[in-house]
């Protein structure tokens, strides 16, 4: 994680974008082009208090389960997460799966009692999909 980045505070969806995307671009060259899925923990007040990377996937699909999701969100105690997932293919639209997961997560994270605030698609470009913003989450 970027140290500088750990107490931002995230007020919209799109404030996430360019802290991922600054952490992709660290990323080895031949990794920046694989699908990355993110964590982001929140306290209360929705700053950052962590970013972790559950899965490096492939250019096109990565796994992810709520085991690993919730894993490190349980053992810090946060109040909320932000997942998010970079498409190297540059469109941020999500996929069927992307839906399946996130409905998956939210229904987890209603078990652990750690809200799912929110679904992120970003490209390279900054480009972005909010899952909250376009009212898929409930």
């Amino acid at each position: 994680m970027i140290v500088s980045q750990r107490k931002k505070q995230i007020g919209m969806p799109g404030d996430i974008v360019p802290v991922l995307q600054s952490i992709l671009a660290a990323e080895h060259e031949t990794d920046r082009d694989k699908e990355h899925f993110w964590v982001i923990g929140l306290n209360g007040a929705n700053v950052i208090q962590y970013i972790e990377l559950v899965s490096l996937g492939l250019i096109n699909r990565t796994l992810v389960h709520p085991r690993e999701v919730f894993r490190f969100a349980i053992s810090k105690a946060v109040c909320s997460i932000i997942v998010a997932h970079n498409h190297p293919s540059g469109d941020p639209t999500p996929s069927a799966d992307d839906l399946a997961c996130t409905r998956q997560l939210v229904d987890a994270g209603q078990v652990v009692g750690i809200r799912v605030l929110d679904h992120v698609i970003m490209t390279v470009e900054g480009h972005y999909f909010s899952m909250m913003e376009k009212g898929v989450l409930h």
